[in-house]
């Protein structure tokens, strides 16, 4: 199995409505690939594409080596699914409904009442553990939807919204399960998410998703680099520098762009490899550097400047 998931042309029509709109992409075993964009952008749809709840109208998938459209049972028992509004037994205590969702998982009996317990802890759900889930907040709620994705210990993690209603403390846990999750026990994330900044935080690579169809998918660096052509060096300086710098940047091999305003130089540069001039030419006429910051957007820039485009384009 080379990828994790494997996606071709995937589509899936509602009547006259695309709600997934030929989508490409592959994740490798182990990596969190996060599934961002705006409500209604098909990202719900093709979590269930991809655990055969849905038949595609168009396209395939191959998720952990199998077909989902044709082995859709055997696949579900591999994976895990936190949906944004999970469903419970409000009138079972938490520990009921992990065993009983652990015995429709086909969790060994002699397990079972282990698993419960370890992940019960893990969420901070021990104390509440005998109380019925209908007394349960919606963080809570979602801290033991998550648990229940985990009772089997899948291979792949579907979460969507995963930390939607947690406070802080319990979001950071989540989050730092996760990152555990991956790098230490090799399970592949696929995680929906409207925080961008949890995602650039947890996410090795992308999909930017709106209407159905995929804007981008990448790192956040790969991504940054077709947005903004070049890269953008930021210079603190502790006084102005004399006017003849500029002149003298603009000369330099690689420099393709600058702003200076008052103490702060910005200038755009072909590669990392031009910055040493840069500063060289700086010191080399009087400027005292105090430091020097090569810019990197952050993913909630790059998903509205895709989203911008996206709207640019369409018009």
């Amino acid at each position: 199995m080379a990828y994790a998931v494997e996606v071709e042309q995937l589509s899936r029509r509602f009547g006259s409505v695309a709600a997934v709109d030929g989508l490409t992409f592959r994740i490798e075993p182990g990596e969190v690939f996060g599934v961002l964009g705006p409500n209604g952008a098909g990202k719900t749809t093709t979590v269930r594409l991809l655990n055969g709840v849905l038949a595609p109208s168009g396209g395939r998938a191959w998720v952990l080596g199998l077909d989902p459209a044709a082995h859709g049972c055997e696949l579900r028992r591999r994976t895990g699914v936190l949906t944004e509004t999970p469903s419970l037994y409000e009138r079972l205590t938490a520990r009921d409904n992990l065993h009983f969702f652990g015995a429709l998982y086909g969790v060994a009996e002699a397990d079972l009442p282990r698993r419960v317990d370890d992940l019960l802890a893990l969420l901070g759900l021990s104390e509440r553990a005998n109380h019925k889930v209908g007394s349960f907040s919606k963080g809570m709620k979602q801290r033991l939807a998550l648990a229940r994705a985990l009772l089997h210990q899948p291979d792949l993690l579907f979460l969507d919204e995963p930390t939607a209603g947690l406070d802080p403390e319990a979001a950071r846990q989540v989050t730092a399960w996760i990152e555990q999750a991956s790098r230490e026990r090799g399970r592949t994330v696929f995680l929906c998410t409207h925080n961008l900044a949890e995602a650039q935080r947890l996410c090795h690579r992308v999909a930017v998703l709106d209407r159905g169809r995929l804007l981008a998918v990448g790192t956040a660096a790969e991504l940054a680099r077709t947005l903004w052509h070049g890269l953008w060096v930021d210079v603190d300086l502790r006084t102005r520098p004399p006017g003849a710098l500029a002149d003298s940047l603009r000369a330099l091999p690689g420099v393709t762009e600058l702003t200076l305003d008052e103490d702060r130089l910005a200038v755009q540069v072909e590669g990392e490899a031009v910055i040493p001039s840069v500063v060289a030419t700086v010191v080399g006429q009087g400027g005292q550097v105090l430091r020097v910051n090569p810019r990197v957007y952050s993913l909630e820039e790059i998903y509205f400047r895709l989203q911008r485009e996206r709207k640019e384009g369409a018009a």
